[in-house]
């Protein structure tokens, strides 16, 4: 079993940034890949981010290329996502996910944390 929690959300402004980070605990030297969902308010949870726990692969949706980035210290077990240029349109419940392949659908992530509130206002 691995233990999610997500931290760092909160209200910003349009043109802001946050840092959310992501601490996993229990097995997590099985865990291949983590990544960042969000769900926006009304909408399906959609892919945002993902990295590989060695960092040597990352992947992006095309919404967020150039504006966010994915990272690790595998040390404390965290992966955060830097958020810059934040839009309106970033208000979401990100949620942090772990799993056993690097990919873009919910599907391929089994651990699951409980999501943290991000707004973003214009």
């Amino acid at each position: 079993q691995v233990q999610l929690v997500e931290s760092g959300g909160g209200l910003v402004q349009a043109g802001g940034s946050l840092r959310l980070a992501c601490a996993a605990s229990g097995h997590t030297f099985s865990i291949y890949a983590m990544g960042w969902f969000r769900r926006a308010p009304g909408k399906e949870r959609e892919f945002v981010a993902a990295i590989t726990w060695s960092g040597g692969s990352t992947s992006y949706a095309d919404a967020v290329k150039g504006r966010f980035t994915i990272s690790r210290d595998n040390a404390k077990n965290t992966v955060y996502l830097q958020m810059n240029s934040l839009k309106p349109e970033d208000t979401a419940v990100y949620y942090c996910a772990a799993g056993y392949v690097l990919g873009r659908r919910e599907s391929q992530y089994t651990y699951w944390g409980q999501g943290t509130h991000v707004t973003v206002s214009s």
